[in-house]
């Protein structure tokens, strides 16, 4: 029968500062996936859940949230690089491979489907920690790369809602540019809100006031 089996969570108390890396290990082979487990709670980390099938790993690492999902390129069920691609798209933690064969179509499948760092087995025990942190840190970065991304997104998205609403301004009320602008921003400050929540506000009024205008001439 497969083996799953899963960890304790950290204690609630221990502050994110200090809790250990949490990992899953993915590997159809008891002995390495014994030899792992050993080997990176003697370096500090904390394996959360392990199994041996790369059709069950999914589910393990949503219900477990790991930094690290470690997944060996052969499994029974699902190859470790599917995995790999699975968890990239849900954006779920690092992926480390581990694998047999370092050729390079198989290092540019992994890397297409998300996986950060590699090991070719067998490796020794001072590669294990190095690739780790790799897998960590371009993680790291390519969360915050997308929360800039966001963050850019959502900023270009108010500057075009303030823009509508500056032309609505002055279209309705005769203001000049400039006067529209400190009109929102006067009314952001003053009701200490954005300035993007201002100018959505107007622009619904403003599309009220058109239906219901639209509604009366109906009705006439």
């Amino acid at each position: 029968m497969p083996e799953v089996t899963a960890a304790p969570s950290s204690e609630a108390g221990e502050t994110a500062a200090t809790d250990p890396v949490r990992i899953v290990l993915a590997e159809d082979e008891a002995i390495i996936r014994l030899d792992l487990r050993e080997t990176l709670e003697e370096e500090g980390y904390q394996v959360v859940g392990e199994t041996s099938r790369g059709d069950q790993v999914l589910d393990l690492v949503r219900e477990k949230r790991p930094d690290v999902a470690i997944l060996d390129v052969k499994m029974p069920g699902t190859d470790g690089i599917t995995v790999a691609g699975q968890i990239r798209d849900e954006k779920l933690c690092a992926v480390l491979l581990l694998t047999a064969f370092s050729q390079r179509d198989l290092i540019t499948r992994a890397a297409d489907a998300g996986a950060l760092a590699y090991l070719v087995k067998p490796f020794e025990r001072a590669e294990l920690v190095p690739a780790v942190e790799v897998a960590l840190v371009r993680f790291r970065e390519l969360v915050e790369l997308n929360h800039q991304v966001a963050r850019a997104e959502a900023r270009l998205e108010a500057r075009k809602v303030i823009d509508r609403a500056k032309g609505r301004l002055m279209d309705l009320s005769a203001m000049s540019e400039a006067d529209a602008y400190r009109y929102l921003q006067h009314q952001a400050m003053s009701g200490r809100r954005s300035m993007a929540d201002v100018a959505a506000e107007i622009i619904e009024a403003d599309a009220h006031r058109l239906r219901a205008l639209q509604g009366e001439q109906a009705d006439g």
